[in-house]
């Protein structure tokens, strides 16, 4: 008898294993390949994973469905990494001004007319190597939003649920993230 995503979260909370293994099997693609996106290491994108779902056993009894569990997953996934990459760094940041950011910040990461030509996948390779090298310079906050927004897909309000902040702070994130990329990518126009 298959369950729901409610009913395993039911279950896993009255002690089901099996219930909460199902639930780990739903999301564990999506946690391990945002991981891997933040850190560019398996091995230690494979630790995160860990954490994330030792984190999501020990306070599943917690949850009360104010929120959908796949948005209560990825903010702990967000707060593992970030925690995992200021651990790694030992930086501060500090939280960005909010102003002028009305509309959604967008880069453009290939043409639409791109052919599968030998050629134009090398390019393509070497795109997607530079933008993930220009990434890695990114303080973890907005190296996630930028991850969320444009390799995970998910919308601003979205994200902002996700890391528990405002909009803007988020649309703040992307708009510097992709000035930087601007940067680091200006030869390729």
């Amino acid at each position: 008898m298959a369950f729901d995503e409610k009913e395993l979260i039911i279950l896993a909370q009255k002690g089901d294993n099996a219930a909460f293994e199902q639930l780990v099997y739903l999301y564990d693609k999506k946690v391990l390949s945002l991981a891997l996106k933040y850190i560019k290491d398996e091995d230690l994108a494979k630790d995160i994973y860990q954490e994330v779902f030792i984190r999501v056993y020990k306070g599943l009894k917690n949850f009360q469905f104010k929120s959908e569990f796949s948005t209560w997953l990825f903010r702990i996934t967000t707060n593992v990494c970030l925690t995992f990459k200021t651990k790694k760094a030992s930086r501060v940041f500090v939280s960005v001004n909010e102003e002028n950011m009305d509309e959604e910040p967008v880069i453009e990461l290939k043409d639409e007319s791109y052919e599968s030509s030998p050629d134009r996948i090398v390019i393509g390779t070497e795109i997607t190597r530079r933008i993930e090298n220009a990434l890695d310079e990114f303080p973890p906050r907005q190296k996630i939003v930028f991850i969320l927004k444009h390799f995970e897909g998910y919308k601003i309000k979205e994200i902002a649920v996700i890391l528990d902040c405002q909009e803007g702070t988020v649309k703040k994130y992307l708009f510097e993230a992709i000035h930087k990329l601007r940067k680091k990518l200006k030869d390729l126009n």
